[in-house]
């Protein structure tokens, strides 16, 4: 292999790595500040506020807060990196577990919801582009200004009144019916903790078909916000490509539209295009608190929510470094992607 060609890979891994430990640094950084000057007094949560004077310096030198600032933070840092987030005041266990627990729930929701963006709203968004000043353009804008501009909760309760409650055509709340939910935990093998993967392994294909009774309209509504997004960048990309002279050069030479749109237009389409859905799919996995509480979902944005509620900050700080880490990792693989589609990016 050429040595320049081995160097250049080199120091883009090195770059990357560098990269990604300076960004999480950053992010415990920043939730360690927040952790110490929410008006929150995390020893009165864990001891209450009946506790002697002599019960909470002893719990404040267990935690460590006795030491200086600069202490506590590197001991943050250094716990952190070995997966350790803190105990959860609520439920006394540590964090990362109860995070490991909901994050696929998650994960699972918003997977789902990009794939539905991206299915409806790429070739949505070729379409508008293609036909400007269309009818078709016309209603592609005003869907996906619908998708902005209406309440996530509104659409939610509204969903919930006329698919489940009206027509039931869908599952209610929650990620399986009772039933189902007892046997999932005692007769699946939990391998993901992603019900559906977990399910279609396990061959029980009645309590597959269950979980996408209950997935699809929270999936469907996160997708709809997805694809209303995807749709308009994608529309944007593809009227400026279109109307660049490579693509008048092929039509000229009587290459077939068909070829000219999603093979020479869309190769440089999908470049900006890998952000874009990135940078959804990141969204929906740290943005869907709303959509995961009204449908009551078990994932981390509600996990995050109830421990708010309860002043639980190592739970709630915990669940941010979380969510911050895979928004990293999702800028890191689109940033990969990105230089794999586009060789003058290498």
């Amino acid at each position: 292999m050429n040595t320049s060609l081995l160097n250049g890979r080199l120091r883009m891994v090195l770059g990357f790595v560098v990269s990604l430990v300076v960004t999480i640094f950053g992010l415990l950084l920043v939730t360690f500040i927040i952790g110490r000057v929410v008006p929150i007094d995390p020893i009165l949560s864990i001891v209450g506020e009946r506790a002697t004077q002599a019960q909470i310096e002893a719990a404040r030198v267990a935690l460590g807060l006795d030491k200086p600032l600069w202490q506590q933070f590197f001991i943050y840092v250094f716990n952190a990196f070995q997966g350790d987030l803190g105990m959860s005041i609520r439920t006394g266990e540590p964090v990362i577990d109860a995070v490991t627990r909901h994050f696929p729930a998650t994960l699972e929701l918003a997977t789902i919801a990009t794939i539905l963006g991206v299915i409806a709203g790429v070739p949505a968004g070729v379409l508008a582009a293609t036909r400007p000043g269309s009818m078709a353009d016309h209603v592609v804008r005003l869907v996906g200004l619908m998708g902005y501009s209406m309440p996530v909760f509104w659409l939610g309760l509204i969903g919930l009144l006329v698919f489940y409650g009206q027509l039931g055509w869908v599952g209610g709340p929650g990620r399986l019916d009772a039933m189902y939910d007892m046997m999932y935990d005692f007769e699946v093998p939990q391998r993901t903790g992603m019900i559906l993967l977990d399910t279609a392994f396990a061959g029980r294909w009645d309590m597959f078909a269950n979980a996408i009774s209950h997935i699809i309209l929270p999936a469907g509504l996160l997708g709809y916000v997805s694809m209303a997004y995807i749709s308009r960048m994608t529309r944007s990309f593809m009227m400026n490509e279109l109307g660049q002279e490579y693509i008048t050069t092929a039509r000229v030479k009587g290459m077939p539209e068909r070829r000219v749109i999603w093979v020479h237009a869309m190769r440089n389409v999908l470049v900006p295009l890998i952000t874009v859905v990135a940078l959804s799919y990141a969204y929906l996995l740290e943005g869907s608190v709303l959509t995961e509480t009204i449908f009551a979902w078990p994932g981390l944005g509600s996990y995050i929510t109830d421990a708010l509620m309860v002043a639980d900050m190592p739970a709630v700080l915990g669940g941010t470094v979380v969510v911050g880490v895979a928004f990293v990792a999702l800028n890191m693989v689109s940033d990969l992607l990105y230089r794999l589609v586009d060789p003058r990016a290498r």
